[in-house]
């Protein structure tokens, strides 16, 4: 009986255990009608956006330019700048990840209506509108990093864009999109900003008072509060328009678009006015980075005076590490360059090439403009937790020396800005200390607004917004601590085209290290086969040495569409010159 039971249960499994073998099994995969009544899901696909934003790591690809080299032989950005940048090869390629973001942003925003994003309708509405208020601002910063990397000549001799797209790709479309014009992008551009502005409030903060246009405080404050500090605000979508429009009014873009000077100046000073006009600069905007109390007090997404937009605040050595001299036990990996360090004035302000100056060449360091060393360690500057003094000479005796190993410096410096001196690396004592990435800085907007002030309206003059580029330029090198008055400054204020010269050398060194230059370089039609230098001392004796050649194409100045890309897609026209 009982070898009954067991041949009939046996029989029994074999036939229960055969219909998950004959009919598939059931996928977990989730589709979008799922988000309907999840506002958690159907968030995630907005909030895959934010994932993808560049700014939210470091590139560096300042070793890419005249400003810096790397002592990393595998760096993509080396390789770049060495002559192996094809259109099969592009480290600065934007395409796959800005357009797979707006892809989920134009999914999000065709399905955000269908959504129920609260149980009381209102509420419901209110989250509704600010979450899209957030999509049209994030595809209009995608947009932004795609013209950045990707518009240029095309080899239909127009200047182009990207492919404008603004509803969500399916098996079924039609993914043979040609380039849309660089106008019709930033009208796009402008388009979303505009939108997202009407959707968002300036910035994301508990309201005392009900604003205009709402019926209830306490929702207001669920939806529009303090809850949402650092996502896509309306003021943070203005600065994104401001950005889009230097880089279109630059040199490189101008004549393929209708966006002027004058434009971005009004979008960057109108901003600024919101900040306090010049009296807003930050008193700590050079070493945010290592505000040690500032940095203490920062938590529930609250910014700084000098930050406008970041990622999370988190402990860690990771860029020490990367970065400090081989006796702090770095890696060394980014080297200043000679250009870099000439480009600093002196104290009293002036080019160390002007005459009054006061440069000596045999103490290159002394009576500097402070930021120099500020953001460089020159040879016997101090660092680390016990102020070693690094030697960078050539005959120095450690592996701080240029050259010495793998991990030295290739140009007799070594980066200091962006590190925090009181973490130490000693495997014995090794510690972590608190760091946050900016998104956005004011510096940055100043910046801005003085370039394109300076070319719409002149040095001194203030157009609408009530101060000039000379007066940004003014109080930023007082914070930096150039000697005041400033006879320089004085010199040339009557001169466009030398205040020109001073403002992209003021971003130079303000933003250096920041990602900047690369791109700066190109809207710019500047020369971009500077040679690396540095600064080889022996016996005393400082010798500059070339470091690295520079190995760009005059078409280099705009980006290539991928390879992969142009190759599938035949509407796609591929940049001249790729």
């Amino acid at each position: 009986m009982k070898l009954k039971i067991v041949l009939f249960l046996s029989v029994l499994f074999v036939f229960y255990s055969c219909d998950d073998l004959i009919d598939p099994a059931i996928e977990n995969n989730r589709g979008l009608e799922d988000m309907y009544a999840e506002a958690e899901y159907a968030q995630g696909i907005l909030l895959n956006a934010y994932t993808r934003l560049p700014g939210n790591s470091w590139s560096f690809n300042d070793v890419a330019t005249d400003d810096a080299v790397t002592n990393n032989i595998s760096s993509n950005y080396l390789k770049v700048a060495t002559g192996q940048w094809t259109s099969n090869f592009n480290p600065l390629d934007q395409w796959s990840n800005s357009r797979a973001a707006i892809q989920y942003l134009n999914i999000f925003l065709s399905e955000a209506g269908k959504v129920q994003w609260a149980k009381d309708e209102k509420v419901s509405l209110l989250f509704r509108d600010r979450l899209m208020g957030e999509a049209y601002g994030l595809r209009a910063l995608y947009m932004y990093y795609l013209l950045q990397a990707h518009a240029g000549t095309a080899t239909n001799d127009q200047l182009l864009g990207v492919p404008i797209l603004l509803e969500p790709e399916t098996a079924s479309s039609n993914y043979n999109v040609g380039r849309s014009s660089f106008e019709d992008c930033m009208k796009q551009l402008y388009s979303d900003v505009k939108k997202a502005t009407e959707l968002l409030p300036l910035d994301f903060e508990d309201a005392s008072t009900l604003p205009p246009g709402y019926d209830n405080l306490s929702d207001y404050n669920r939806v529009f509060g303090q809850y949402a500090r650092q996502r896509m605000s309306s003021r943070i979508a203005q600065v994104v328009r401001a950005q889009a429009a230097l880089l279109a009014a630059s040199p490189a873009f101008s004549a393929g678009n209708t966006t002027t000077w004058e434009v971005a100046a009004k979008y960057a000073g109108e901003l600024l006015n919101l900040n306090g006009g010049v009296s807003g600069i930050a008193s700590n905007g050079l070493n945010w980075y290592s505000d040690v109390e500032e940095l203490k007090a920062m938590g529930a997404g609250i910014n700084p005076p000098e930050i406008l937009w970041r990622g999370d605040i988190a402990d860690s050595n990771t860029l020490e590490s990367d970065n400090f001299p081989p006796t702090l036990f770095g890696k060394g990996r980014v080297n200043p360059t000679q250009n870099l360090v000439d480009s600093f004035p002196m104290a009293n302000g002036y080019p160390i090439t002007a005459a009054g100056s006061n440069y000596d060449a045999a103490k290159p360091y002394d009576n500097r403009d402070p930021r120099l060393k500020k953001f460089i360690l020159v040879n016997q500057s101090t660092a680390g937790v016990s102020n070693t003094v690094i030697t960078t000479a050539s005959d120095g005796t450690t592996n701080d020396a240029l050259n010495k190993v793998g991990t030295s410096t290739r140009t007799g410096y070594y980066m200091r800005k962006l590190l925090r001196q009181d973490v130490n690396l000693n495997p014995t004592s090794i510690n972590n200390q608190r760091h946050y990435k900016p998104r956005m800085r004011y510096t940055e907007l100043y910046l801005i607004y003085a370039e394109a002030a300076n070319e719409a309206w002149g040095p001194t003059a203030t157009g609408s917004i009530g101060f000039s580029a000379y007066d940004v330029v003014k109080a930023l090198r007082k914070r930096a601590g150039i000697v005041q008055p400033d006879p320089y400054l004085e010199s040339i204020k009557a001169d466009k085209t030398e205040m020109r010269n001073l403002i992209r050398n003021e971003r130079r060194l303000e933003l250096c290290f920041e990602g900047f230059r690369f791109w700066d370089l190109r809207r710019w039609n500047s020369n971009l086969n500077v040679s690396a230098d540095g600064d080889k001392i022996q016996g005393g004796i400082h010798q500059k040495i070339t470091v690295e050649s520079r190995l760009y194409k005059d078409y280099m100045k705009f980006g290539p569409i991928p390879y992969s890309e142009a190759l599938k897609f035949n509407a796609l026209l591929q940049n001249k010159g790729w």
